[in-house]
């Protein structure tokens, strides 16, 4: 009978000892755990593909065709009253569109980096807070006029 009530005893102490272990682990994280935690609370949000025509000397030359992502926090993309999609597709239209430096006769490197900071900055001003977080770039292509089939 003793050993039953010592095994019951035993069994209190590690369930509580094991509680309050799980409960400061909880409360007193350790560092770089805040990191993966932000991340939880994002939403990935894919774009239809943007199709932009680059015209040169009043003719088409051929057409952009970009798909973007835009990661923004949960809660504040539910609460906003506009969805930031058609924001977001119209000023990565016109910026494309008005870039005189995205020049396909020449081919450089195209500086995406400013366009997608550029992006984000308008399409934030434009809604009245930081709700894009990021822009990403999942497809970026061009196709010349010859190489479109039309009907």
């Amino acid at each position: 009978m003793m050993r039953l009530i010592a095994v019951g005893l035993w069994m209190c102490l590690a369930t509580l000892a094991s509680s309050f272990g799980a409960v400061y682990y909880l409360t007193h994280k350790p560092a770089g755990a805040g990191e993966a935690a932000s991340l939880g609370g994002l939403d990935y949000e894919r774009l239809r593909p943007i199709n932009v025509p680059i015209l040169e000397d009043g003719a088409l030359r051929g057409y952009v065709v970009a798909q973007l992502v835009f990661t923004a926090d949960r809660d504040a993309l539910q609460d906003v009253q506009v969805p930031p999609h058609p924001f977001i597709v119209d000023e990565a239209f016109r910026l494309l569109y008005a870039d005189e430096t995205l020049n396909f006769r020449r081919l450089e490197r195209y500086d995406l980096d400013r366009m997608k900071a550029r992006v984000r900055e308008t399409v934030n001003a434009r809604i009245g807070s930081d709700l894009i977080q990021e822009i990403l770039v999942e497809e970026f292509n061009y196709f010349a006029k010859e190489d479109v089939v039309s009907h």
